[in-house]
């Protein structure tokens, strides 16, 4: 063989041996710069119930509520806060609210959540019955990340 095709060879062999050593690091270095998935559970986990009260004039049930965003980049929360007369009520109470029975429930955004800050919001229910006590919850939460403001 002549030292031309030998140079062909080995020019093949070294392209293939750099793409066998750099495409792997490549992948890892494109793969890492989405910030990792996060559970559907840990939206839940970072909004709470402050204050649960009753509008005096309107005689509206409100929940005051914070989010507090532990995911590595900024994002809004959208809350589902559910109003019931009890908290779990039993079969022989006499209340009215059987086990199961579902409260009214309102949805809540609470935008621009920076990481590690914290935002509030509120939420605002039916009008509540004058001889109950509201109990105010947080009965789904989901985090969505925005995307980066562009100058």
């Amino acid at each position: 063989m002549s030292a031309l095709k030998w140079q062909g060879w080995l020019v093949a062999l070294v392209f293939v041996a750099g793409l066998l050593v750099f495409a792997p690091l490549g992948l890892y270095v494109w793969a890492g710069d989405a910030p990792a998935p996060r559970p559907a559970s840990a939206a839940r986990e970072d909004v709470r119930i402050t204050d649960c009260r009753i509008d005096p004039a309107s005689r509206r049930v409100t929940a005051s509520l914070e989010a507090v965003n532990r995911f590595p980049g900024k994002g809004s929360y959208v809350v589902t806060v559910e109003f019931r007369a009890t908290v779990d009520p039993e079969p022989d109470s006499g209340t009215d609210a059987r086990p199961g029975d579902r409260g009214a429930q309102v949805l809540v955004k609470v935008p621009g959540v920076l990481p590690g800050g914290t935002e509030h919001g509120e939420a605002v229910g039916p009008v509540w019955p004058a001889a109950k006590v509201p109990w105010c919850g947080v009965a789904a939460a989901e985090f969505g990340p925005e995307a980066a403001e562009s100058p």
